[in-house]
C-alpha cells in the first residue's frame, strides 16, 4: 500500500502543560485512527514532547526502537535525555525539538507495524503542534529508516533528512539476527517465563549493536569455572542489562517494534530531499554498503559520512562528539539553505 494511502482521523488533541514556570519543554497526547500499511485499522495513543520556544526552527529527533520522546533534559523535565551526550547545546538550544513515542512502544497495539506507519503518526504529530514544515529531521537507527519513509511520503514537510545508522532496506544478515530474538521471546512465553526470554533476545541484540573489537578490549579474560560451569567475562554484563531490559519493556512491544525494522523497504530513487547520511565502517547491522547504495539512489543532494567507532552499530549512541560536529555541520548547512 502506498504512503498515500494511510488515513488518519484524529480525535480532538489532549494537549497537558506540566510547567507554568518551564515553557522550554511541553508534553502532549491525543488519540487518533490509524490505517496500518499491513495491519488494518486501529485507535492508537500518541504521546509526544517539544522543547525549546514555539519560534524557533523545528527538527524531529528520532531514535531507535528503544527510544522515547524525552530527547534531553529542561527545566520542566531534568531527566537525561536518550540522546543527551549528542544534544549539543549550540544547536540545541538554536532549535524547538519535537519527539514522540513510538506507534507501538506501550505494547497496546499487536500488529504489524510499518515504518510508514510511524511516518504517518509523526505528520499526526505536527498537524496538532500546527507545524506545517520542519527544518530537519534527525534519524538514528529506527528513526533513520522513519525519517526516510516520511521523506518519501512528505517531502514537502522537511528541508533536510539527517539518517545516521539507517538505510532503505535492512540487510538479510540482521533481519535472521532479529528474527533468533523473536523465537527467543517465543519460546521465553511458552515455557511461563516471558522475562527470562525477553533477556535474552536483548542480549542477543546487544551482539548485533557492539563489535569483535570492543568485545575483545573489554572482556578479554579467561573464563572462570562458577558452581561446576564455565563463565565467560562479559555474561555478566550482558545478564545485568537484559535483565534491566525486560523490567521495562513488553514483549508485544519488543516484537512488534522489531518486526517493524524488517518490514521496511523504501526505493532509494523515492527520495527526493537533500539529505546527509552517517554510516560506521564497523557496523554489522547496517553495514556501509547498504547505506551507500542508498546515497547512489537518492533523488536530491547527498552527504555520506562514514565514522569509525568500536562501538559499531550503537555509534550513534556512545560517539556523542563526532555525531554532535555532524549535526552541527548539517544544521548550519539546512539553516544557510533555508536563509
Amino acid at each position: 500500500m502506498p504512503a498515500a494511502a494511510i488515513r488518519i482521523r484524529q480525535t480532538p488533541p489532549v494537549l497537558r502543560v506540566v510547567s507554568e514556570r518551564a515553557p522550554d519543554a511541553q508534553r502532549g497526547e491525543t488519540t487518533l485512527i490509524l490505517s496500518l500499511k499491513h495491519g488494518g485499522t486501529h485507535e492508537v495513543r500518541l504521546r509526544w514532547e517539544t522543547r525549546g520556544a514555539a519560534h524557533l526552527p523545528v527538527v524531529a529527533v528520532l531514535g531507535g526502537i528503544s527510544a522515547n520522546r524525552h530527547v534531553a533534559a529542561s527545566h520542566a523535565y531534568p531527566e537525561r535525555g536518550w540522546f543527551e551526550a549528542q544534544a549539543d547545546a549550540r544547536w540545541l538550544a538554536a532549535h524547538r525539538v519535537v519527539s514522540f513515542d513510538w506507534v507501538g512502544s506501550d505494547g497496546a497495539l499487536d500488529a504489524p507495524i510499518d515504518t510508514v506507519d510511524q511516518a504517518a503518526a509523526l505528520a499526526a504529530v505536527l498537524d496538532v503542534l500546527g507545524i506545517d514544515t520542519l527544518d530537519a529531521i534527525i534519524g538514528c537507527s529506527y528513526g533513520a529508516m522513519v525519517g526516510l519513509a516520511f521523506a518519501t511520503a512528505h517531502p514537502a514537510r522537511v528541508q533536510h533528512l539527517i539518517a545516521i545508522a539507517g538505510a532503505h532496506r535492512p540487510h538479510p544478515f540482521a533481519s535472521a539476527w532479529r528474527a533468533l530474538q523473536r523465537n527467543v521471546v517465543a519460546l521465553g512465553q511458552l515455557q511461563c517465563d516471558e522475562a527470562q526470554g525477553l533477556s535474552l533476545a536483548r542480549q542477543l541484540a546487544l551482539l548485533s549493536y557492539r563489535t569483535p573489537e570492543e568485545f575483545g578490549v573489554r572482556f578479554d579474560a579467561t573464563p572462570i569455572l562458577e558452581s561446576g560451569s564455565a563463565r565467560c567475562a562479559s555474561e555478566a554484563w550482558l545478564a545485568e542489562r537484559g535483565a534491566a531490559w525486560a523490567q521495562k519493556t513488553s514483549a508485544t512491544a519488543f516484537v512488534r517494534l522489531s518486526e517493524s525494522i524488517d518490514l521496511h523497504d523504501l526505493l532509494p530513487s523515492h527520495v527526493r530531499v537533500p539529505t546527509t547520511l552517517v554510516a560506521f565502517a564497523e557496523d554489522r547491522l547496517v553495514p556501509p554498503d547498504d547505506i551507500r547504495a542508498l546515497a547512489a539512489g537518492i533523488a536530491a543532494p547527498v552527504r555520506l559520512q562514514v565514522l569509525h567507532s568500536p562501538y559499531g552499530h550503537d555509534g550513534f549512541l556512545k560517539e556523542p562528539e563526532a555525531i554532535a560536529q555532524v549535526l552541527a555541520r548539517a544544521l548550519d548547512c539546512c539553516e544557510e539553505a533555508c536563509a
